[in-house]
Order: structure tokens, then C-alpha cells, then sequence
């Protein structure tokens, strides 16, 4: 069956990503009431990749990527409106971040609570040894 949605890196506005982070329910981990700090994480990001739905042109999801692309890839973001997902949007956005960097380059991402199950359902490994220090916000 073919998808419903397409994949893009064209590049979205602050408010587009403020909304799919709304509707995904990321928004509660993230600044989204500073827009300045928003402004940055659209703007800075090394890779922006957005999934829309063919049938009305609805952005729908987001992987946002920080990278050198040869050695580490760190997605910050996998966003993908409630009402879709289980479609298929966010492994579709993970295969596409896959595809961009060089083959000898480690994807890593920090799960948000009620994502993990998602992320072992799709086969990912589970990084015994990482570390954090927190934000100071």
C-alpha cells in the first residue's frame, strides 16, 4: 500500500514547528513559550525533515537532526501528530534521517517516556551507557 504521506527537508517556519510539537504532545518537554530558544532550534538545526499528508498538505511530523553526518547523528526531534501516528510517519522519517547521513554514521535519540515503547517496538537498540546532565532551566 502506498503512503499517504510524503517525506521533504524544505524548510519550516517556527510556528509550523511549535504546532506539530503541539500536537504530538512533545510540547510539555520542550521551551515552546520562548520563542528566541525556538527560533534557534529551527534555525540551527543541521537537518530538518518533514512528513505531510498527500491528501490535504497537513504537516504531520518532524525529525529534527543535529550532525557531523560521517561519525554521530543525534535526533532531537521525532514529532508526529497524535491523530497519525501508528501510520508509519515516524519510522518513514527515522528510515529518511538514516538515508541522509553516511553509512558509518551512529543515530542516537533520547526517548521521551511515552515514546519508548515505540522506538523498541521498531527494533532500535537501547543505549545502556549513556549519561546526561540536565539543562539548567
Amino acid at each position: 500500500m502506498a503512503q499517504d504521506f510524503e517525506i521533504s527537508s524544505e524548510p519550516i517556519s517556527v510556528e509550523q514547528f511549535v504546532d506539530i510539537l503541539e500536537r504530538s504532545g512533545l510540547a510539555e518537554r520542550r521551551p515552546v513559550g520562548e520563542a528566541e530558544r525556538m527560533r534557534r532550534m529551527v534555525g540551527e538545526a543541521d537537518l530538518m525533515l518533514t512528513a505531510w499528508d498527500k491528501s490535504d498538505g497537513r504537516l504531520i511530523g518532524v525529525a529534527r537532526l543535529l550532525t557531523d553526518w560521517v561519525y554521530i547523528a543525534y535526533l532531537s526531534e521525532l514529532a508526529v501528530d497524535r491523530a497519525d501516528q501508528g501510520g508509519g510517519v515516524g519510522s518513514a522519517l527515522i528510515e529518511e534521517a538514516k538515508r541522509r547521513v553516511e553509512d558509518g554514521c551512529s543515530l542516537l535519540l533520547v526517548a521521551a517516556p511515552k515514546a519508548a515503547a515505540f522506538y523498541d517496538r521498531i527494533g532500535l537498540a537501547r543505549a545502556q551507557d549513556a549519561f546526561l546532565i540536565r539543562r539548567r532551566d
